[in-house]
């Protein structure tokens, strides 16, 4: 098993399987950050659940850090093995007559998101890792929607999160049908794998703006 995962088609299937625990996590991810904008009290007792479940803490989160430095890493590995497995053929090849830019260019907007997840980690997680395991504080009545109306005041924050889910949705717009067709799932319905990865790339990149854009217009 080792032997396959160390394989080119092995490191795409990892791959693959990463990426759909990564998409299945953003589709959560979005559900979630959607209560701040429908009920601030619902928002505040999911996210307080979230953020105090054992099971979550130090069972999935970890899972999840993994998930995510393993899909860029090996992202980044693959971009080197392809590059050099096309050798002087690469640049006599034209890319843009055998693929879109978006395959093309995997690798810069998952770079983009990268750096986008560090700081967004410092907006939201490292904040709550100080408050709880540094400070010790008690997160019992805290008001999580606040903080998230707070985080969305500047206007050059709010900038930020828009560029970064457009860098998303256009990683989306190719990884999401790759990643069934590397596990072999587009035979027959590759048309209807593309309108639904495309539904998937537009809509929770754009349900993730129009939350940072609901709380910029409507703090108090």
């Amino acid at each position: 098993m080792g032997g396959f995962f160390k394989s080119s088609i092995g490191r795409k299937i990892a791959m693959a399987l990463s990426a759909f625990f990564l998409m299945f996590f953003l589709l959560q991810h979005f559900l979630i950050n959607f209560l701040s904008v429908i009920s601030p009290d619902m928002f505040n007792e999911v996210s307080y659940f979230m953020g105090n479940n054992p099971l979550v803490q130090y069972g999935l989160q970890p899972v999840l850090l993994f998930g995510i430095i393993y899909h860029f890493v090996m992202g980044f590995i693959l971009e080197i093995q392809n590059k050099k497995a096309q050798g002087v053929s690469y640049a006599k090849n034209n890319g843009a007559a055998n693929s879109t830019w978006v395959s093309r260019n995997m690798v810069y907007t998952g770079a983009f998101i990268l750096l986008f997840m560090i700081f967004h980690f410092n907006d939201f997680w490292v904040p709550e890792i100080v408050e709880k395991y540094v400070e010790g504080k008690s997160q019992v009545g805290k008001d999580f929607h606040h903080h998230v109306v707070e985080m969305f005041v500047s206007p050059l924050r709010v900038g930020t999160y828009a560029l970064a889910f457009v860098f998303l949705a256009l990683h989306l717009w190719h990884g999401f049908t790759s990643a069934f067709q590397s596990m072999g799932g587009t035979a027959g319905r590759k048309k209807t794998l593309q309108t639904i990865g495309k539904i998937y790339a537009v809509g929770i990149p754009l349900g993730f703006v129009f939350i940072a854009l609901f709380h910029h217009f409507n703090h108090h």
